[in-house]
């Protein structure tokens, strides 16, 4: 399938980017192209203008800043994925970049994009609301930042405006235990449900607890029945189950074509033990 008519802008500066934007409400900004381009492809998107960011300087960088790791928007899933920094960081963005697509979508796609994009089975969005990441955008009103528990507010939409350009992903850094784990059809396919899991523990019971569900909904959503069992408790296999099990009934899935909500609940409550199980092995 072919695309609708668009034209093409690629500019050499965010600032130049952040006008082109600005200029046309039906424009859409362009980066790694995975999932926009797709959904052209289908006639879902009619942007009339693609505004290219895939190469500004602005939107590259991966570095930690005391504790803070900062990941340039523009920076490709795969270069995340397979950094060192990242790794010791924050392991729990490695697991979820894992599952984004295949391979070569992960080479092409990038941070910022799968986040701005706010596909509610999307695994970096709810790995981000875990790790209470925020992201940096910049538009005509200057720079501001968003919690990345505030950026979803819809199915594949976000609290961006129309001209402003996400350039930067802030990550804590702390020593969470993590985990995370999505149940498919095949590999590579969107989840029928995802768990997202950042626990603190200490002297063997878990103190704080982070589990953000995906697939099972509008937008991906924290699972705080299931945080509630864990809290102040060892995390043996009956809690374990427990958590899942709470996190399944309290869930609410879209019926689709796809899967029916006992589906969608029974792949959350196995995503969720899955999760749970690497985050006590760790």
């Amino acid at each position: 399938m072919k695309p609708p008519p668009f034209h093409y802008a690629r500019p050499g500066t965010l600032d130049e980017a952040v006008r082109l934007l600005a200029a046309d409400e039906d424009a859409k900004a362009l980066a790694g192209g995975q999932s926009l381009l797709p959904m052209m492809n289908f006639r879902l998107a009619r942007p009339s203008v693609l505004v290219d960011i895939g190469r500004l300087p602005e939107l590259s960088g991966l570095r930690r800043k005391d504790d803070v790791l900062v990941i340039g928007a523009g920076v490709r899933q795969r270069t995340a994925e397979t950094a060192q920094l990242v790794r010791e960081s924050c392991p729990l963005l490695g697991l979820a970049l894992r599952h984004v697509g295949h391979h070569q979508i992960r080479s092409r796609g990038t941070i910022g994009g799968s986040l701005a994009h706010a596909d509610p089975a999307a695994e970096l969005c709810a790995a981000a609301v875990a790790l209470d990441a925020e992201v940096v955008v910049t538009g005509t009103s200057g720079r501001r930042s968003i919690p990345a528990s505030d950026l979803f507010v819809a199915p594949f939409q976000t609290a961006l405006s129309a001209e402003e350009v996400l350039t930067e992903v802030r990550v804590p850094v702390r020593a969470a235990r993590c985990g995370f784990a999505e149940i498919g059809t095949r590999a590579g396919d969107f989840a029928l449900a995802g768990v997202a899991a950042a626990l603190d523990v200490a002297d063997g019971a878990v103190t704080e607890a982070r589990l953000v569900g995906l697939g099972i909904g509008g937008t991906v959503q924290r699972l705080p029945e299931a945080e509630a069992v864990l809290r102040g408790q060892a995390l043996d296999d009956a809690l374990i189950a427990s958590a899942a099990q709470a996190a399944a009934d309290a869930t609410a899935p879209p019926d689709d074509p796809r899967a029916d909500p006992h589906t969608r609940r029974a792949a959350l409550r196995s995503a969720a033990h899955r999760a749970l199980k690497q985050v006590s092995n760790a």
